[in-house]
C-alpha cells in the first residue's frame, strides 16, 4: 500500500505522535508511507524512519490556503496513494476540496480520524467524511453521534491510542547520568513530594486548578513540589504568564517549577511520585497519562472524557469529579505514605492500535482492488 498522511505541522502532541507512530508502522511493514504538513521538528525523524515529506503550508486559517487544493490534487495524482488519512481540519477540507473531482474509480479511499472535541459546526464535520472515520476513545464515538446525527454508527471505528510497552516499561527508572544532571539542574525538587502535570501550556489544560491542588497540600505540611512540563505556542504567552503570575500569588514560586518542552518527559515521569490531569474539558484520550500509568505511576485525574476510561481500565482510584481540587489534594495526601499501583494488564498498546489501524487500510483497498477487477471483467465482456 502506499499511504498519505496530512496533518497541519509535525511538530509535538497527539496527533503528530500518532501520525509518526502509523509512519514508522507502514514502512515496517514494506508498505510506502508519505506525509504532507507544513514541517516541524519531527520531519528530519519521520524520515529517518523511511517516510517521505512533503512540505506544503496546510497549517494557516485563511482565504489564501484554497490556493493548497489544486497542488494537493496533483499531488494525489502523481503519488497515486491508496489511502488519504486526514488528521487535522483545515488539512482534511484542503485535502477533501481536492479529492472530491478526482475520479472515483482511482481517487484513494479516505480515512479520516477524529481526534479531538471539536467545537460542533460545519468546519469540524469535515473529520466525519472519511469512509472510515477512526474515533480514538469511545467518548469521541459518543460526542460524533450525539453532535453529528446523520454519520452513520457503522463507519465508526473506536481505535484507542496507544503506548509503546516496551520504551515505557513497569518500574522505568532514567540511568544515573541523566539523575545526575536532573539533580544538579532543579535541586529544588530533591527529596520533596514531586506532583507533575504534564501538558502544553493552553486553558484546557487546567494549570490554574493544579497549582491550587499544590497549595493545597503545602497548607497540609507537605514537603511537596509542583512541576508544570509543556510547550508554549507564541499565542499562548500570555496564558503561560497567568500561571506564573498565580503561582507567585499564592506565594508558591519555591514551591512551583515551569519548564518548556522536553525531550526526556519519560525521565521527568518516573522521577515523579504522581501525574496529574486536570483538564478542564474532558480530553479526547490523552496519551501522557496512559504512559505514566503504564511505568506503573499513580495518576490522579477528572473523572471525564478519554482520561475516566484510562483510570476505569488501569486505575480507578485516581479519579475525580471535576474541579475538585479539594479531593484531588486529598488523594495525593493519602498517596504520600502509601501510593497504590495501577493495573499491569493493559488493553491500550501500541501494538494493537498500529494492527488496528492498518487493518482498517487493508480492508479498504481490498475493496478498492475487488470493485476494480469486477468493473474490469464487466468490461470486458461487453467488448
Amino acid at each position: 500500500m502506499r499511504v498519505l498522511q496530512l496533518l497541519p505541522e509535525l511538530n509535538t502532541g497527539g496527533v503528530e505522535t500518532g501520525t509518526l507512530e502509523t509512519a514508522r508502522s507502514l514502512v515496517q511493514a514494506r508498505h510506502e508511507s508519505i506525509v504532507i504538513s507544513a514541517g516541524g521538528r519531527l520531519v528530519k525523524s519521520l524520515e529517518a524512519e523511511g517516510s517521505r515529506h512533503i512540505s506544503l503550508p496546510v497549517h494557516k486559517k485563511r482565504l489564501g490556503s484554497l490556493r493548497q487544493v489544486k497542488t494537493l490534487r496533483a499531488i494525489f495524482e502523481a503519488e497515486e496513494p491508496d489511502i488519504l488519512h486526514l488528521r487535522s481540519r483545515l488539512p482534511a477540507w484542503l485535502a477533501w476540496l481536492a479529492w472530491r473531482k478526482m475520479s472515483s474509480q482511482t481517487r484513494p479511499r479516505l480515512v479520516s480520524t477524529v481526534h479531538g472535541f471539536y467545537s460542533v459546526n460545519a468546519y469540524s464535520k469535515i473529520m466525519t467524511c472519511g469512509e472510515v472515520v477512526i474515533c480514538v476513545s469511545n467518548s469521541v464515538k459518543n460526542y460524533i453521534l450525539k453532535n453529528y446525527p446523520n454519520v452513520p454508527e457503522k463507519k465508526l471505528a473506536v481505535i484507542h491510542r496507544g503506548v509503546n510497552m516496551a520504551k515505557y516499561p513497569r518500574g522505568y527508572r532514567p540511568n544515573t547520568a541523566w539523575l545526575a544532571e536532573w539533580r544538579r539542574n532543579f535541586p529544588q525538587m530533591e527529596g520533596k513530594y514531586l506532583i507533575t502535570l504534564p501538558g502544553r501550556f493552553t486553558r484546557l489544560k487546567g494549570h490554574l486548578d493544579f497549582v491550587q491542588v499544590i497549595a493545597e497540600l503545602k497548607s497540609c505540611g507537605l514537603f511537596v513540589h509542583g512541576l508544570l512540563v509543556g510547550e508554549t505556542h507564541p499565542r499562548k504567552l500570555a496564558y503561560r504568564k497567568k500561571v506564573r503570575d498565580f503561582i507567585q500569588s499564592a506565594g508558591l514560586e519555591t514551591h512551583c517549577t515551569m519548564l518548556e518542552h522536553r525531550g526526556d518527559l519519560r525521565e521527568i515521569m518516573a522521577v515523579s511520585d504522581a501525574i496529574v490531569s486536570c483538564a478542564a474539558k474532558p480530553e479526547a484520550f490523552g496519551r501522557v497519562t496512559l504512559e505514566a500509568l503504564s511505568m506503573g505511576i499513580p495518576v490522579v485525574g477528572y473523572d471525564h472524557g478519554g482520561v475516566q476510561e484510562q483510570l476505569n481500565a488501569l486505575f480507578p482510584a485516581g479519579k475525580v469529579p471535576v474541579g475538585d481540587t479539594a479531593t484531588m489534594a486529598q488523594k495525593l495526601t493519602a498517596w504520600r505514605k502509601n501510593p497504590p499501583v495501577p493495573k499491569k494488564e493493559n488493553p491500550f498498546t501500541l501494538e494493537s492500535m498500529l494492527s488496528k489501524t492498518l487493518r482498517i487500510y487493508q480492508n479498504l483497498t481490498a475493496t478498492t482492488t475487488t470493485t476494480y477487477h469486477s468493473q474490469h471483467h464487466l468490461s470486458n465482456q461487453s467488448n
